[in-house]
């Protein structure tokens, strides 16, 4: 028989960034943070961290490429924490992590190796 696996824990659904964006997460219930500031978002990923809380966080790409230590660290360990980024609704996609790097790297290889001019 399948164990229930439900700790009891709520996992929180947050959306960091774009104040337009925020508008849309939050009418399907996310927790959100419109345009935070680098230190509240260091802020977040830390309290995350501390309390040990399992969480979905969507972020837009700006802040997915800043320099947030808390969040670079949350998404080195994995786990109970998933970040995900979203597109700026004025900007193009901007694939960020791990997975994108190599596919970049790949691809970016491949190329150079097609263009002999």
């Amino acid at each position: 028989m399948a164990e229930k696996l439900d700790t009891g824990r709520k996992t929180r659904m947050l959306f960091l960034g774009d104040d337009r964006l925020a508008d849309g997460f939050r009418l399907i219930g996310f927790e959100t943070l419109p345009n935070p500031d680098p230190g509240t978002v260091d802020e977040l990923f830390g309290e995350l961290q501390r309390n040990r809380e399992k969480a979905l966080v969507i972020v837009d790409d700006h802040i997915m490429r800043s320099d947030s230590k808390a969040l670079e660290q949350v998404r080195r360990e994995g786990g109970r924490i998933v970040v995900i980024a979203v597109p700026r609704l004025d900007e193009a996609p901007h694939l960020s992590g791990e997975v994108s790097d190599r596919l970049t790297a790949t691809f970016d290889n491949g190329a150079r190796q097609l263009d002999t001019t």
